[in-house]
């Protein structure tokens, strides 16, 4: 692959124009469609060809980019389009189980398919803080590699084509549960005298710190020891958490983010694992 491989993207939202705009300012030839044609004019006014249909813009190109609302919509868009020899990149966000499907049914129409899980916002594409998990036949990555890494970074996962969806929706279920506790902090302190930017400024660092903790838990998974070096025993959290819930009562604001984990935690204690860490709640979720 040279640095100028032509390609397709399949999707001009906000997300695959963000795209489109890094391939072409790297002087990728870029070939667009979308479902309404007046969103690709973004992307035509700065080089790239709108394809007048599906099956027009994955002829134009072996590579073709898929950046849709959906796993169906991937389907329905390339229902007609002759796949045979072409290589897909669906950056479609989907599930493992999507993934898979989609990858055997490429195969099944002739082309090769690699799953990539997008961890940025459209604005963040072309910075260095963005990449994209991708996941499937190593060949296929190794081949595009170059040219997939122009708009953001890129991490290869593995040759399960659900990997990349599956890195994906683990980093936003992390992300959501701290969302979660942001939003239950700053509901705490909300119309106490505490000021909302000041507040922050000890939050960030504290989560920051507590951030440092998922290294700690992965070494309890791998070991299956959940007890060793223990600071703080369930036992212990379980006993405090009581705070947490008054505190709450007492300030007005409803439990309803903490009390699914606090409920978890107590479980785990009552089974017998007081001596462990939050480690072990992971063991109790697969159950």
């Amino acid at each position: 692959m040279t640095d100028n491989t032509p390609l397709t993207l399949l999707g001009t939202g906000a997300m695959g124009t963000a795209l489109g705009r890094a391939w072409l300012a790297a002087g990728h030839p870029l070939t667009v469609w979308n479902r309404t044609p007046a969103r690709t004019t973004a992307l035509t006014a700065e080089g790239a060809v709108a394809a007048g249909s599906v099956a027009e813009a994955v002829a134009a190109n072996r590579l073709t980019v898929v950046c849709l609302l959906d796993d169906a919509s991937v389907g329905s868009a390339l229902a007609d389009a002759d796949l045979t020899g072409r290589d897909l990149v669906d950056l479609t966000t989907g599930t493992p189980a999507d993934a898979r499907r989609r990858a055997a049914w490429a195969e099944e129409r002739g082309g090769r398919l690699l799953d990539g899980g997008i961890m940025a916002v459209p604005p963040m594409i072309g910075t260095p803080g963005a990449y994209v998990f991708y996941s499937g036949r190593r060949d296929l990555f190794e081949e595009h590699r170059v040219t997939l890494a122009v708009p953001a970074g890129t991490r290869y996962v593995g040759a399960d084509a659900g990997l990349a969806a599956l890195h994906d929706v683990a980093l936003l279920s992390a992300m959501y549960g701290m969302f979660a506790g942001i939003t239950q902090a700053f509901a705490l302190v909300r119309g106490a005298a505490v000021a909302p930017e000041e507040f922050a400024d000890v939050l960030v660092p504290w989560l920051d710190t507590m951030a440092g903790m998922a290294h700690r838990t992965a070494e309890r998974l791998a070991s299956g020891d959940h007890t060793g070096g223990v600071v703080s025993p369930l036992a212990m959290q379980v006993a405090g958490t009581r705070t947490l819930l008054r505190t709450a009562e007492e300030q007005g604001v409803s439990a309803e983010l903490l009390t699914p984990f606090l409920d978890l935690m107590a479980r785990r204690l009552t089974d017998g694992h007081g001596a462990e860490d939050t480690s072990g709640l992971v063991d109790l979720l697969r159950r």
